[in-house]
């Protein structure tokens, strides 16, 4: 069930207002906008005309909020300026489909590349990460002001590791597995020496690291080190929890099978614990076998430790 509507506080309106304010101001709301002689809403009205399919007046008003008189005197400025042109709807003899003309399009296609350069000058002076932070706040607000617009689309990249990758790995390894199995850093040194070793050790074409990205941010990591000439190893798979049910672990294993199969591995292997359902879940469905189950302790705890192993 839905959590009911609050009473907003003093503090949080006038947190708000706050935000708002700042932000126009940033933007250039209250000058003539991206430096043309048009108001914010004739150039979102321009933006609407050029990326939808012949909408109707009727439409942009709902969409945008506008008062239907306010619109038509836009539309009628922009026919005027031979921006616009307006044709019969075939359904609905008392609506006009609306179009940008060439002339329309020429005149819109500066003011989208300088909103794109505003846009990027905002991000410039931050960090990598902090450019990250705030494209997941702004998501945020869009969906708790919006719960009912759909999500947008995400964008999942397997790529080569770059610098500042192998320490992300250690780093969520260690605080994934003490937040959800409690585990203690003994774990983390364990990772951290694999990590050191396939940095110091890594043959190309025989040992190989793949990074996940989400939507631009890492997400996790797959490793397949060759053990012996025909016995390839997967390890360090790992996925943080909001990247989860994307399917990207599977992608993952799927890589590096792949790619021990295709440097002449005949056999990979792998050792895993039995409190790790979701992984060794993938595991099975690619068709390893579990081949060896020992108990033992370590990391802090009482584990049962497994070997599994896939014929290629």
């Amino acid at each position: 069930m839905a959590p009911s509507p609050a009473a907003a506080s003093p503090a949080h309106v006038k947190a708000l207002r706050g935000f708002n304010r700042f932000y126009t101001q940033r933007i250039g709301v209250l000058a003539p906008y991206l430096g043309s002689e048009f108001s914010l809403t004739d150039v979102r009205v321009l933006y609407e005309l050029a990326h939808r399919q012949h909408p109707t007046a009727t439409e942009l008003s709902r969409d945008l909020a506008l008062d239907a008189g306010y619109l038509s005197r836009i539309l009628r400025r922009f026919e005027g300026r031979q921006w616009l042109a307006r044709v019969p709807s075939p359904e609905d003899g008392r609506q006009s489909l609306l179009q940008l003309t060439g002339a329309g399009y020429q005149a819109f296609a500066p003011l989208q590349q300088r909103s794109r350069d505003e846009a990027a000058a905002l991000l410039a002076p931050l960090a990598r990460a902090e450019q990250q932070e705030l494209t997941r706040a702004l998501a945020t607000v869009q969906r708790l002001l919006d719960p009912h617009a759909p999500a947008p689309a995400r964008k999942t990249v397997l790529r080569d590791p770059q610098p500042g990758d192998m320490g992300w790995v250690i780093q969520q390894h260690g605080e994934i597995y003490a937040r959800e199995y409690g585990w203690n850093q003994e774990f983390e040194t364990l990772v951290a020496g694999i990590v050191a070793a396939y940095m110091r050790d890594q043959r190309p074409g025989m040992d190989r690291c793949w990074m996940a990205e989400l939507d631009g941010e890492r997400v996790g990591s797959a490793f397949v080190v060759r053990k012996s000439k025909t016995v390839a190893q997967l390890r360090l798979l790992i996925l943080t929890p909001g990247a989860r049910g994307l399917g990207l672990g599977g992608r993952l294993t799927d890589e590096c099978i792949a790619f021990a199969r295709n440097t002449g591995s005949k056999k990979m292997t792998l050792w895993t614990n039995s409190c790790l359902g979701s992984a060794r879940a993938i595991y099975a469905s690619r068709g390893f076998k579990l081949v060896k189950s020992e108990p033992y302790t370590g990391f802090g705890k009482k584990l049962v430790g497994e070997t599994w192993d896939l014929k290629l």
